[in-house]
């Protein structure tokens, strides 16, 4: 078969990646990019490698783009190594079947250090489209794939300086964090959820503020109702300190929703407070400005302004934000929908064409 009839595929590296279709609160923006390629790109074939999660290594289908598990679970030394090694040849059997397009890795970490290499070693294209956490200080893959700042990719203005910071490294291109319009339902209900909060309930998003923050304002809104959707190791202790605060009857912990539940949940809501203490560009913002709510974090992720998004610079003007919000009787909410994911995915794909 000749090199130009072969089917043109698009490669990407992720450590994880939803075990199924219903699988919706895996990593549900990278679950959009896909998706948002397919629509952008119907001729193009993905194949994605998910080297830690879902633990199995049986191939399977999701929506039509072919997922190669590599069942890692975490496991580390001896066994990190031959997955890395399994990837490779898997990724060399593809390579020889198909016309590549290029390798595209999520976070840079194992996937980008595989992606690197086997890109650099069959002059393939590779990108790393950088998320979050992997440009903190103490990356040490960083010194292992030796990345060239052409080949970095950041979510947000805030991640490119981080990488600077941290890293002396400048990545090229920032392609930002976008939303899919079309998976939010009509809504006509009532803003009945006066604040919300979305993510894990890890130490990282410092949700004992966002109960502080509720402590703090309660005595001027004896009705107050707050959401904290979420799971994570972080539950109980929570848990304690609504209960120590007195606000059993204010705060309610719904545990994990499924994607669409917590879309739902965000339309019906005022205020998406994320006092998260590190974030890339938070997905679950960007939905809830979409949604018709007013975000309020510690973190900037795009240096320009995004109406309805408001910046605190600590726990105080977090208290204070809030309860003015709160108090405005025309608090704006018309959905803002700063990057849609078709666009972040046209973005992304133009590195490789151009």
């Amino acid at each position: 078969m000749q090199a130009e009839d072969k089917k043109e595929v698009l490669l990407v590296l992720s450590p994880g990646f939803p075990a199924n279709e219903g699988d919706t609160t895996c990593l549900p923006a990278q679950q959009s990019l896909i998706l948002s390629i397919n629509k952008a790109y119907p001729s193009l074939h993905v194949i994605i490698f998910a080297f830690e999660y879902p633990h199995t290594t049986e191939s399977y289908s999701w929506f039509g783009n072919e997922v190669i598990p590599l069942g890692g679970q975490n496991r580390g030394g001896l066994a990190r190594l031959m997955r890395w090694i399994k990837a490779w040849r898997r990724l060399l059997e593809l390579k020889n079947k198909y016309r590549l397009m290029g390798l595209l890795s999520f976070w840079l970490g194992q996937c980008g250090l595989v992606g690197k290499y086997f890109g650099q070693c069959y002059q393939l294209a590779h990108f790393t489209w950088i998320l979050g956490q992997d440009a903190r200080e103490g990356n040490r893959y960083v010194r292992w794939i030796r990345p060239k700042e052409n080949s970095l990719i950041a979510i947000s203005d805030f991640l490119t300086k981080q990488m600077f910071r941290h890293y002396g490294l400048l990545p090229e291109h920032i392609i930002p964090n976008g939303i899919d319009p079309l998976l939010f339902e009509p809504f006509t209900g009532r803003k009945d959820i006066d604040v919300i909060g979305v993510g894990s309930l890890i130490p990282l998003k410092q949700y004992t503020i966002f109960i502080e923050v509720i402590q703090a304002i309660k005595k001027d809104f004896p009705s107050l109702k707050v959401l904290l959707c979420g799971e994570g190791a972080e539950r109980e202790n929570l848990t304690a300190l609504i209960r120590q605060y007195d606000l059993e009857r204010t705060i309610s912990i719904t545990g994990e929703k499924t994607h669409p539940e917590v879309l739902q949940l965000l339309q019906r809501s005022k205020i998406m407070l994320h006092p998260s203490s590190y974030e890339g560009f938070s997905g679950a913002c960007l939905e809830a400005l979409y949604a018709g709510a007013h975000v309020i974090s510690f973190q900037q992720p795009m240096d320009g302004w995004i109406r309805h998004w408001h910046i605190a610079e600590n726990t105080a003007s977090m208290k204070v934000i809030t309860r003015e919000l709160l108090l405005s009787e025309a608090l704006d909410h018309t959905p803002v929908l700063p990057y849609t994911m078709l666009d972040t995915a046209k973005n992304m794909i133009h590195l490789f064409t151009r």
